[in-house]
């Protein structure tokens, strides 16, 4: 489970969402930041989640942080 993952391929934007929720922000502040719906923010949450291999934002953020991918 500490194996160290390769890093994900992520866009500008994911990469910029994922920064929002290491930094805390809920959805909906995420969504009033970058100008988007909530929804919009839930879908690319869910994309990303899939794309690193987590269920949840808490786990996002700590494998992001562990790795240095952000």
């Amino acid at each position: 489970m500490d194996r160290e993952r390769p890093k994900p391929n992520l866009t500008e934007r994911e990469k910029e969402v994922l920064r929002l929720v290491c930094d805390g922000l809920t959805n909906a502040e995420i969504a009033a930041c970058l100008h988007v719906s909530r929804e919009t923010v839930k879908s690319e949450l869910k994309r990303i989640f899939r794309k690193i291999g987590v269920g949840n934002r808490t786990q996002a953020a700590v494998l992001l942080v562990k790795n240095q991918w952000i």
